[in-house]
């Protein structure tokens, strides 16, 4: 389904996005990436660095955003991301991404979207804020 920017209003909330961070995905992802090291693939080597477990990468969580907007507008052109690191996505446990429309511009046909990655219970691990341009 195409989505335009005609489609779309202000206030409207993404359809929610539970990714995968499995070990077995964010393994295939720092494959793809270049980056071997076992904070993100290995609880216990990940512990070892003091973290809580092993880490979902950080420009993994901007992939995990990425992916909700273009499910949700397929055609989207991603202009910028920004995101805060409020804290570990840990590996293997469940997770939920939401979105919100927060600013529109009829000029460049672009929306802004406030972005949320939260654990089960409830806690921010991260926020970010993207501007995409819509046909």
């Amino acid at each position: 389904m195409t989505r335009g920017f005609d489609d779309v209003e202000f206030g409207e909330d993404l359809p929610e996005l539970r990714p995968d961070t499995s070990v077995a995905n964010v393994t295939l992802f720092t494959k793809a990436a270049g980056m071997f090291t076992g904070r993100f693939t290995d609880h216990e080597a990940a512990r070892k660095q003091g973290l809580p477990g092993a880490i979902v990468p950080g420009i993994m969580s901007q992939a995990i955003f990425a992916a909700m907007i273009h499910r949700w507008a397929p055609e989207a052109e991603l202009q910028t991301i920004d995101t805060v690191f409020r804290a570990p996505v840990i590996v293997d446990q469940p997770h939920r991404v939401t979105g919100v429309v927060t600013d529109m511009d009829d000029e460049t046909r672009s929306v802004e979207i406030d972005l949320t990655l939260q654990n089960e219970a409830g806690e921010t691990r991260v926020l970010g804020t993207a501007t995409v341009r819509l046909p």
